[in-house]
């Protein structure tokens, strides 16, 4: 990276992905220059798959003024589909509010191309943070040696975040389940309807929701197994037919898609999240420095909200520093964290218990999650009401 100069004026932000260019972009809405630090060499929009933006979502994205943009190339996702094939029954719910599904690549893109040149700075992967002594602020150290005093910082690094290691949060924990994710391309389009579709047997399930006319997302979470050689999930073929195997008695068109996915696109993931609990009693700033998206609140994928609930929180940060002004930089942040913590401790509690019934093979477990869903979460659907305010 070489050495950066000293500047004290300038709030860094760690990390260049969803919630670290919108952090930026926020800010820059606001008349706050800010800086992003990327440890990858380019943009990482040339991996990862696809996202569903919920209504709260494209609410964030107004407010950032891409959300045009995305809508022409977002597929509009009308309602969610569980079909089990155990009792060949099927439950069909119409989506609440606007929801479309987002080549990751192309949210990335409109967030980036949307602010000044050389706001993010890449090939820089930060090593540690400490506060001066004398002046309280952060000095970020980088892994080349080179250092940087920030006016504040924010860790958007994700959910091994050294930014969250600095405040002493909690480390995140692991679900139960991994995923496999892929990208299914039909040259001559596919007849997919215009929804997600679950279909589940024998406790296995498939997630399918189309992209565009020819393009299909796809997911399909299994049981974390103890031991074995995990080099083996790094081989995009393994994945492929460890999946197909699992997915035997599935429906042909299923097997379909999972045969001619494209090998680069096929990912396998743990599962992290942030306990609900370590959510309500974190620390999540000090002083001068706070973290968002998946650094705070890191949750599994079962409600789709992770990507709209980092867009949120940087709406409502960009906000709070615009009106308490860099030199209150500790009182915009402490007021962001209290915005914050029950919307996100909401949503991961939420997120937990359902993937809870996906992923325990306790049955008195997975009966307490389902007891718990249905009294705190009578309405599964609420969350898409949110509204983050205006920037």
């Amino acid at each position: 990276m070489g050495e950066v100069g000293m500047d004290s004026n300038l709030v860094i932000i760690i990390g260049a992905g969803i919630c670290g260019l919108a952090t930026a972009l926020a800010l820059h809405k606001k008349g706050i220059k800010s800086l992003v630090f990327e440890r990858s060499e380019n943009l990482r929009n040339t991996t990862g798959t696809a996202i569903g933006i919920l209504r709260n979502g494209w609410r964030a994205l107004d407010q950032l003024g891409v959300a045009d943009v995305l809508r022409r190339t977002g597929f509009p996702i009308l309602r969610e589909r569980m079909v089990l094939l155990d009792g060949m029954k099927q439950q069909v719910m119409p989506m609440k509010g606007e929801s479309r599904s987002l080549k990751r690549k192309d949210l990335l893109d409109a967030l980036y191309a949307a602010l000044p040149p050389a706001t993010v700075k890449f090939g820089c992967e930060l090593e540690s943070i400490k506060l001066d002594p004398k002046t309280t602020r952060p000095i970020l150290r980088f892994i080349d040696g080179s250092s940087i005093i920030a006016k504040a910082v924010i860790g958007c690094d994700g959910a091994k975040s050294i930014v969250a290691e600095f405040l002493n949060l909690k480390p995140t924990k692991m679900f139960p389940l991994r995923s496999v994710r892929g990208l299914s391309n039909y040259p001559n389009g596919h007849s997919f309807e215009y929804e997600l579709y679950r279909i589940t047997k024998d406790n296995n399930l498939v997630g399918r929701v189309p992209i565009d006319n020819n393009l299909v997302y796809w997911f399909c979470p299994q049981p974390n197994v103890p031991g074995g050689d995990e080099r083996i999930w790094e081989d995009p073929e393994a994945i492929r037919q460890s999946t197909l195997e699992l997915l035997g008695d599935f429906p042909e068109e299923i097997k379909e898609m999972i045969e001619i996915a494209d090998a680069n696109s096929l990912s396998f993931t743990h599962l992290r999240y942030r306990a609900p609990w370590d959510l309500l009693r974190g620390t999540f700033c000090n002083g001068r420095v706070t973290v968002a998206g998946d650094a705070m609140h890191v949750m599994g994928p079962f409600l789709g909200q992770g990507g709209s609930a980092g867009l949120e929180d940087a709406v409502v940060l960009a906000r709070n520093m615009a009106e308490k002004g860099l030199d209150n930089v500790e009182e915009a942040f402490n007021l962001y964290v209290k915005v914050r913590r029950m919307r996100v401790v909401r949503l991961s509690l939420q997120t937990y218990l359902t993937g809870m019934v996906m992923g325990t093979s306790s049955l008195v477990k997975r009966l307490i999650c389902i007891v718990f869903l249905f009294l705190l979460f009578h309405n599964p659907s609420v969350h898409v009401d949110y509204d983050c305010g205006r920037l």
